[in-house]
């Protein structure tokens, strides 16, 4: 659909300058709010279609949006089209979980994705007739190894898988994907990285690592939700 986008769209009632120029973007709605509750101040509701919760607030003294996308490259790739053509947003960080591929990851890691191997065909609509490569800007990845290094906390730089997706027919790609020194998988990083090539905005997934398939372990939606404190404050920061 190649249509000029203006605010409001279909899926975000907020007008033009309710969001700020960086986006925190959560799949999950109840994160969302979760995050504009904890960490930002006099956070106002912009947007609440369809449930997807999106907020504007401060964060020691500097405008900052946190807004959910859902699951999926579908998904994300709409809802980051419009905030990066019809709401003028520079930067959007997907702030999500993903799970361990590298056996050098464990729980509670938090990835900084440069590029998003994929196996869906999302970038075949825009035309180009080889293989697009998602790529991460260069930018939001300096700024968030600034972040970590300034609060002490680790973060994982290296190439992400991003699925179409969640249960297939025991089709295991984890041999190849640890061959190439594929970090970890998860399902939205091509779509929002191949939006901010498209608008030449910039991108970046982060991700904390909540399951391990290889051993089974993984952490309970609660804990899920309530602690990522570390991804999101290396997000907050790079705003």
């Amino acid at each position: 659909m190649a249509k000029k986008l203006t605010a409001p769209t279909w899926h975000n009632s907020a007008m033009p300058g309710d969001f700020a120029k960086t986006v925190l973007m959560p799949g999950d709605p109840k994160r969302s709010a979760w995050i504009a509750r904890t960490y930002l101040q006099d956070a106002v509701l912009v947007n609440d279609v369809r449930g997807v919760q999106g907020y504007t607030g401060f964060y020691n003294g500097k405008r900052v949006s946190v807004m959910a996308s859902g699951m999926g490259i579908p998904a994300v790739s709409i809802y980051a089209r419009e905030l990066f053509t019809a709401y003028d947003v520079d930067n959007i960080i997907r702030i999500g979980t993903a799970g361990a591929i590298s056996p050098d990851l464990g729980l509670m890691d938090v990835v900084a994705g440069t590029s998003a191997s994929t196996d869906s065909n999302f970038g075949a609509h825009f035309g180009f007739p080889f293989v697009l490569a998602p790529t991460a800007s260069f930018e939001l990845l300096y700024r968030a190894r600034q972040a970590a290094d300034k609060l002490g906390y680790p973060l994982h730089i290296g190439p992400l898988y991003c699925s179409d997706t969640l249960y297939d027919d025991d089709i295991d790609y984890d041999p190849i994907m640890k061959k190439m020194h594929v970090l970890a998988a998860e399902m939205e990083s091509a779509g929002l990285y191949l939006e901010g090539m498209r608008c030449g905005k910039n991108a970046l997934c982060l991700c904390t690592i909540c399951d391990d398939p290889a051993t089974g372990e993984e952490v309970t939606p609660e804990v899920r939700e309530q602690a990522l404190d570390r991804m999101v404050r290396i997000a907050l920061e790079m705003a």
